[in-house]
């Protein structure tokens, strides 16, 4: 009877990996419909392009290098299918906390549920360099993202390694509970290197210094794509959780999806409310990235805030989202998506903001953990990004630039029936 609960136990936990990594998954669905919908028209294929191809690599990268890297282990994955069942039941009975000890579940559910986070990191990247940027180009550095630069990050932070063998994180007091700084805000990092080493698109700034707005080409589509991320958001902080199979930890799943929908929430309202008191017109854009604002502040810390507590985080969140993407602009930082701010300047946010409900965090110990992700994730990008450059280059032709990239880049177009 005993082996027959462990047994359950250590399926539900599983199962409960595995349908949160799908939801995380489905997140990828979000991003592609998001960025397809802020993009112009003519740039619509090849984002959606970039947007699978990086999802592909990044399954592949972790596989081959980047889970071993992050949390040791052999390449290649080789030995992770192999399952000892006695040994795991001894585990179990061993535990001084029995059932309500840690969780134990397959090798196999965490890759799974940890591949989804690095395609995501990715992902952020892509919307930032739209519209001018080579599709091998990008597609180069998402190997070397997804292979390396994300899983070494990740090893000092959720591998418990120290950082160049030099201070540990953990021990500083850092705490990010499903990556508002690991991924999000090394996505954005990520992102800030290529930004700058690209340029902004033509005609987006004039000769004085004015910003230009470039229309997005489908709302319509940015708004279903913000309603898929919010969705794959309760899997993305839900799944950090680890565990599902006792009383505690299915109320803590409980209060992370309760606080994850409140901070996006928040976020949706207070970037709406700023940006009517500024714009005189409700704005949908930043609306949309006041939600996703809300979320990445909360994906730091979901479990502890009260849900009214995950409300103020996510509109402070809103109001910074909609700050930053002015500010990028008055800088001629040109993010056509607004990634950098959604997930680079507001994930910032989400990390400090732990420390006020979490005690076993500290201010300085998230300071110290943020910049040692910003501070590596943007070198070693920058390096890879000037390399790229060097060696094929990293942007389109004006020409290519003016005709719109689907056609140079992928010979298709996403809507041909409205060229003229």
């Amino acid at each position: 009877m005993q082996d027959q609960i462990f047994h359950l136990q250590y399926a539900m936990d599983t199962f409960y990996f595995l349908v949160c990594g799908a939801l995380v998954m489905w997140m990828a669905a979000g991003f592609a419909m998001l960025e397809a919908g802020l993009v112009r028209a003519k740039n619509t294929t090849e984002i959606l392009t970039k947007n699978v191809a990086l999802f592909a690599i990044s399954c592949i990268m972790y596989l081959v290098c980047g889970y071993a890297i992050m949390y040791g282990g052999t390449w290649f994955l080789s030995g992770i299918q192999d399952v000892d069942v006695a040994s795991t039941l001894s585990d179990f009975a061993g535990r001084e906390g029995g059932f309500e000890g840690g969780s134990i579940y397959s090798g196999a559910s965490d890759f799974f549920f940890q591949v989804v986070f690095v395609a995501t990191a990715m992902s952020i990247v892509s919307g930032a360099v739209a519209e001018r940027m080579k599709l091998w180009a990008f597609l180069t550095f998402a190997v070397v993202m997804t292979g390396v630069i994300y899983p070494l990050e990740g090893s000092w932070t959720w591998g418990g390694a120290d950082v160049f063998g030099m201070y540990n994180l953990g021990d500083m007091g850092f705490s990010d509970f499903a990556g508002s700084g690991i991924v999000h805000m090394a996505g954005a990092a990520a992102a800030l290197a290529g930004v700058l080493v690209l340029g902004a698109r033509k005609g987006k700034y004039g000769p004085n210094g004015e910003v230009r707005a470039i229309p997005g080409a489908n709302l319509p589509l940015a708004t279903l794509g913000t309603f898929i991320l919010w969705l794959g958001w309760f899997g993305f902080n839900g799944g950090s959780v680890l565990k599902l199979g006792d009383i505690a930890n299915a109320n803590s799943v409980a209060m992370v999806f309760l606080n994850t929908n409140a901070a996006a929430a928040g976020g949706a309202v207070g970037a709406l409310i700023l940006a009517r008191i500024l714009f005189g017109k409700a704005d949908l854009t930043m609306l949309l990235n006041g939600a996703l604002a809300g979320l990445v502040a909360i994906t730091a810390e979901p479990s502890t805030p009260s849900a009214l507590g995950a409300t103020l985080i996510g509109v402070v969140g809103g109001l910074i989202v909609v700050v930053s993407i002015l500010t990028l602009d008055k800088l001629k930082i040109d993010d056509p998506v607004g990634a950098i701010s959604v997930h680079g300047v507001v994930g910032l946010w989400g990390l400090l903001a732990v420390p006020l409900t979490n005690d076993g965090a500290s201010f300085g110990g998230q300071i110290a953990g943020a910049l040692t992700i910003f501070v590596w994730v943007f070198v070693a990008s920058l390096v890879v990004w000037l390399v790229i450059k060097a060696i094929m280059g990293v942007r389109v032709t004006e020409e290519e630039e003016y005709e719109g990239v689907d056609i140079s880049e992928c010979g298709m177009e996403a809507y041909p029936e409205f060229k003229k």
